[in-house]
């Protein structure tokens, strides 16, 4: 059975079981469950926003995303146009009152979710210009980075990652509205065959600061990524990357939230083309919340460098409370 068939029908008896009660519990407002969507960091492990509070003691939140993307990153040394859908399943748990953890699977695959004409509508109802867009055919699955000779193309259907996610935190304070902790990160990625057929193991340290207050929340994050093989072998890769987040979450509720955040990831690429420099993502998202369970859905949008990241990406995501 192929694993995207095997994943959905693992997550969908998850988002049947889910409570029907109206009444919300916690009124925490934390960041959305989403993650880098620029096509490099994507398919790496990258820093994620976190809070720094503790769950409630012995608590278990089981969770699921799905997000969908389109990808044109262009410039004149390299052209990268195609979808990239990322399916993501996993589980936190407070394991005391000072440390908690992470376990979560996540594939990336290349499937055509036809957002091209989206895109373009998008694009001119704001003013953006299309940067190129709209001079080649809709629905393409294509990289080309002459100079380092990559040429690859018709990868539709292909898996861009496959890896398994841990994550141990531990808050070093905390008082009724302000908590910092220390994170650590293990990534373990492979794909068997296709053009992007690898192995990397790779670390992560992160810093995170969070604020409460009423129905306001402010959360950061200051990471380090340590790299292992590169996503496509021909370019050469930074042995480590910084990323920074900070974002906002307001209760209009106690079941309805508003959350924005801002991501800046350093560049991955070695060299001195746009993947050089940093990509910079802006998250706007609504989380709805019922007694042990949440909706969120959020859009990523790439701003400042328009060569190197994805146009836009939409995340739709379950979290339940065990």
């Amino acid at each position: 059975m192929p694993i995207r068939k095997q994943i959905t029908l693992t997550l969908i008896p998850t988002i049947v079981g889910l409570s029907s009660s109206w009444v919300q519990a916690d009124t925490a407002v934390t960041p959305l469950k989403t993650y880098a969507q620029s096509p490099i960091q994507s398919n790496s492990l990258t820093t994620e926003l976190r809070s720094a509070f503790a769950m409630k003691d012995d608590s278990v939140e089981l969770f699921a995303t799905g997000t969908i993307s389109s990808v044109w990153a262009h410039s004149e040394s390299f052209s990268m146009d195609y979808y990239q859908n990322q399916i993501v399943t996993g589980a936190q748990w407070q394991i005391t009152s000072k440390f908690k953890a992470e376990l979560k699977y996540q594939y990336n695959y290349a499937g055509n979710n036809r957002l091209d004409s989206f895109v373009y509508g998008f694009h001119d109802f704001f003013g953006i210009g299309q940067n190129g867009r709209d001079e080649v055919e809709d629905d393409q699955f294509s990289i080309s980075v002459p100079k380092y000779g990559v040429d690859i193309q018709d990868f539709e259907n292909e898996t861009l990652s496959s890896a398994l996610h841990s994550y141990l935190e531990y808050q070093l304070f905390a008082n009724e509205h302000n908590a910092v902790s220390l994170g650590a990160s293990l990534y373990f990625n492979k794909v068997n065959s296709g053009h992007f057929k690898r192995e990397a193991f790779e670390q992560g340290l992160q810093a995170n600061y969070s604020f409460n207050y009423g129905k306001h929340a402010i959360f950061s994050t200051l990471g380090v990524t340590f790299h292992d093989d590169a996503v496509i072998n021909e370019l050469p890769y930074k042995e480590n990357t910084f990323a920074f987040a900070i974002g906002y979450g307001y209760a209009i509720t106690p079941s309805h939230h508003i959350v924005t955040s801002y991501h800046n990831y350093e560049g991955m690429v070695d060299d001195s083309d746009d993947f050089s420099e940093s990509s910079h993502e802006y998250v706007l998202g609504y989380r709805y919340l019922l007694e042990k369970a949440a909706f969120e859905f959020s859009v990523i949008e790439n701003a400042i460098n328009m060569d190197n990241s994805t146009d836009i990406a939409f995340t739709f995501g379950v979290r339940y409370t065990l």
